[in-house]
């Protein structure tokens, strides 16, 4: 695979790269690249995590990268995740959650033994080199800045937060430099971080990242598409652009609405409620979680098709080979929200089946069962 058929692959299903020329400059002088990308232990998983995720790191292993995904439990301690119980953090990190995003990496036809996991506190016990450089880190941020961080944990600007939450942004970064990471991966709502990251990047003394001439060099951050949740949105309908773009990132999967996502490891009748009570509205294609999940899952790779099948005095099936042609349809309501729905719903059924095979395992199935109980409980 050529440079440009790596860059052009990476950039597949993202929201920005900062910056494309360093991804470049990487690929051109041979750095050996790091990826890595970290996840809150806070609960089921779903498409934005399970598919989404795991998809852009297939396309990461396929451009050669060695892939890694961090299981933050001093994070989602920090930010008060399953009840602020670290043990319980701990064991559904390894159990539940870690076999989630295996399950998703399945979906996407990706080795799942092809990824590194590593446990937050297998990283930070007796790592002096750690915790000095979470303190490089702050030396070199101000406390405004991480104030202003805070929107990483999804809190929002000027809360009234406990002082651990404000060294969230500091161990983040810390996470990518001392596990040498030249390709940090996250969704575009992890931006912050990942800018504090390029910025002290050459100022710090615990930098490791070096180039093949031994130039110190900043990582390059990937920022996927974050998708929509189900729900309908608060304001309906939007008066401008800059309506549409705050409202974007407030109304983005959360397992928190439970009804608004799907989970990898839904039955199909599951998805099928969840698809079929979802928000959807004829002829809109500017805010539309169901053409949002088609264009990001069902058409991801470049040679895709989507069949909306339908009975013959509705105009009967209709093939599209591009996400283009089927929004265009959709605009000019050649297609309805309910037939649009229900396709979309086997699709999914039929993407997520590698899922539902590893979690009906008799021992995979327990965690997920025990994940069940301590969210009803916490």
């Amino acid at each position: 695979m050529g440079i440009h058929e790596k860059i052009d692959l990476i950039k597949r299903g993202t929201e920005e790269i900062l910056t494309e020329g360093d991804l470049k400059h990487f690929l051109q002088t041979g750095v050996p690249l790091n990826h890595y990308i970290g996840f809150e232990i806070s609960g089921k998983v779903h498409l934005g995590t399970g598919f989404i995720c795991m998809a852009k790191i297939k396309d990461f292993i396929d451009a050669g990268i060695s892939c890694s995904i961090f299981l933050a439990d001093w994070h989602s301690w920090i930010n008060d995740k399953l009840g602020g119980d670290m043990d319980k953090i701990r064991e559904v990190a390894v159990g539940y959650f870690k076999e989630g995003l295996r399950a998703g990496l399945l979906c996407v036809g990706a080795d799942p033994d092809k990824v590194k996991f590593t446990l937050g506190t297998e990283l930070y016990h007796n790592n002096d080199d750690y915790w000095e450089t979470v303190i490089d880190v702050c030396k070199n941020t101000t406390l405004s800045r991480m104030q202003r961080s805070i929107t990483i944990m999804g809190r929002k600007q000027g809360d009234n937060v406990d002082f651990a939450k404000l060294l969230y942004p500091a161990m983040q970064v810390a996470d990518i430099f001392i596990q040498n990471i030249n390709i940090a991966h996250a969704g575009y709502d992890q931006r912050k971080a990942h800018v504090i990251t390029r910025d002290v990047a050459l100022k710090m003394k615990k930098n490791n990242l070096v180039g093949t001439n031994g130039e110190r060099i900043k990582p390059v951050c990937v920022h996927n598409h974050l998708i929509l949740g189900l729900q309908k949105p608060p304001i309906w309908p939007l008066k401008d652009d800059d309506q549409l773009q705050e409202l974007w990132s407030q109304m983005k999967m959360s397992k928190s609405l439970p009804n608004s996502a799907v989970f990898i490891h839904d039955s199909p009748d599951e998805i099928k409620a969840k698809i079929k009570s979802a928000f959807c509205p004829e002829g809109n294609v500017a805010f539309n979680p169901i053409l949002d999940w088609t264009k990001s899952i069902i058409f991801r790779e470049e040679d895709s098709s989507f069949q909306v099948e339908r009975p013959a005095k509705f105009g009967g099936n209709i093939e599209f080979y591009s996400y283009k042609e089927l929004e265009e349809a959709y605009l000019k309501k050649k297609i309805h929200p309910n037939d649009l729905k229900n396709n979309v719903s086997q699709k999914i059924i039929e993407i997520l089946k590698p899922a539902r095979e590893h979690f009906a395992k008799p021992r995979i199935k327990k965690m997920r069962e025990h994940m069940e109980e301590l969210i009803v409980t916490r």
